[in-house]
């Protein structure tokens, strides 16, 4: 079930207003406890006007999901909503089944999905930090330990402060471990940088096809299902642009709405691929009703990383699954997209994926500039420089023995291919390699 909780707005697209609809924030709930093959016997929508400290719902709501547990047999009830302690402790007592809240329904996709070490690290930590406050509805065996000596010995440790301490020194053993795995991943970030390759994050809501590009873009086979939070780990491979410019594209885990806290900050080491990466592609699910609200969670949780406004040429906008619209609606995004700086495309069917390309490019390398030289006899070797590293779109044989080439460049290529006919500085390397 879910609460009522509209968040009006306006839209990045242009197009709707950014307000997630219940109906469909019941559906993405529905579709997190099929993430890991719940089967939901009933749904339904509950307004709140006056919150329960103690149960979050009134007495009357209370007594009408208990009824509904009773007739479809249900063993567990997923709230859609954070539930304190206190709450979840009395909703079990109450309705004398397992309750859990989105958060914890998160934590428990997170904890199928991880299958690196440090997936399972962070998975573990956030974990554990969300029970932290949470032990008062595990123990039973409350009672005091007497300690001291004689007939009135001091109180002791209760069996609640025992595991808190348990819990705490495990805590900081994983904030350890992935403070060195942060520390790896800085080294592996250094010897990127001294093979300069430029690194492209793919990011987005969970589920909005950012794997799926990812596999269409770089011929990886990275698990890509129509399932929210159907990858977790972070994977990065390197890939050739059209003229040839090596970077790593890096498909990080899906965002959500109301990611907890913690998890943000278990994660934050995975995320720091985003902060590093030298272009964010930011991938949308346009056929999605909620896209626009989808679009502000995702910009609030990179803001929250350090990702600002004032890098607006960090980021391309990469509006997925266009497949799934009407052709009149499709049309009417791809006239839009062209007036801006945005890309159409369909991971699936691979349309607009050539024009994505050619963005990243231009944002990489710099804007693309037609060239025409002609090469004599003593600079023929530069010759396969230009078609590594160029586009070329005509050439000429000339009797001399010459030839006229007109090739297509990046801006950082064309100072290049100066310094290779000797028009420039010379340059500190030999491009040849």
């Amino acid at each position: 079930m879910r609460t009522r909780n509209p968040a009006p707005g306006s839209g990045p697209d242009g197009g709707n207003v950014a307000k997630r609809s219940d109906e469909h924030r019941m559906g993405e709930a529905i579709g997190l406890a099929g993430a890991i093959e719940l089967e939901v016997a009933q749904s339904l929508i509950v307004p709140i006007s006056d919150p329960r400290p103690s149960t979050l719902f009134g007495k009357g709501k209370m007594l009408e999901i208990k009824e509904l547990i009773d007739s479809t047999g249900s063993q567990l009830v997923i709230v859609d909503h954070p539930l304190t302690p206190v709450q979840q402790r009395n909703l079990e007592t109450e309705w004398k089944v397992k309750v859990i809240d989105r958060t914890g329904l998160i934590l428990e996709i997170f904890g199928r999905r991880a299958s690196t070490k440090e997936g399972v690290l962070q998975v573990e930590l956030a974990h554990l930090n969300y029970q932290k406050g949470r032990l008062v509805r595990s123990w039973t065996h409350l009672e005091r330990q007497r300690g001291g000596g004689g007939f009135m010995g001091g109180p002791g440790e209760t069996q609640i402060e025992a595991d808190r301490r348990l819990l705490q020194e495990r805590i900081i053993k994983l904030e350890s471990e992935l403070d060195q795995v942060r520390r790896t991943r800085q080294l592996h970030r250094a010897k990127r940088k001294k093979v300069p390759h430029p690194i492209v994050a793919l990011v987005g809501y969970t589920n909005a096809g950012k794997s799926t590009l990812f596999n269409r873009i770089t011929g990886a086979e990275v698990l890509a299902e129509d399932m929210l939070f159907a990858t977790l780990d972070p994977t990065l491979r390197r890939m050739k642009l059209p003229h040839g410019a090596t970077v790593i594209l890096s498909d990080t885990v899906g965002f959500i709405s109301n990611l907890p806290t913690h998890l943000v900050a278990a994660f934050r080491a995975t995320l720091e691929e985003v902060l590093e990466a030298d272009l964010i592609l930011h991938v949308r699910d346009m056929s999605d009703p909620d896209r626009n609200a989808q679009a502000a969670d995702v910009e609030a949780i990179l803001k929250s990383l350090g990702v600002g406004e004032d890098q607006p040429r960090k980021m391309i906008e990469v509006w997925n699954k266009v497949d799934l619209l009407e052709p009149e609606t499709a049309d009417a995004l791809r006239a839009r997209a062209a007036t801006g700086e945005s890309i159409v495309v369909s991971a699936l069917t691979g349309e607009g994926v050539d024009t994505l390309l050619s963005a990243i490019e231009a944002r990489i390398s710099g804007e693309l500039a037609i060239r025409t030289v002609v090469l004599d006899a003593q600079q023929l070797q530069v010759m396969s420089w230009i078609y590594d590293r160029g586009r070329v779109k005509n050439r000429i044989d000339h009797e001399d023995g010459s030839v006229e080439i007109t090739a297509e460049f990046t801006a950082a290529d064309s100072l290049d291919l100066d310094r290779q006919l000797g028009l420039g500085p010379k340059p500190d390397m030999d491009f040849d390699d």
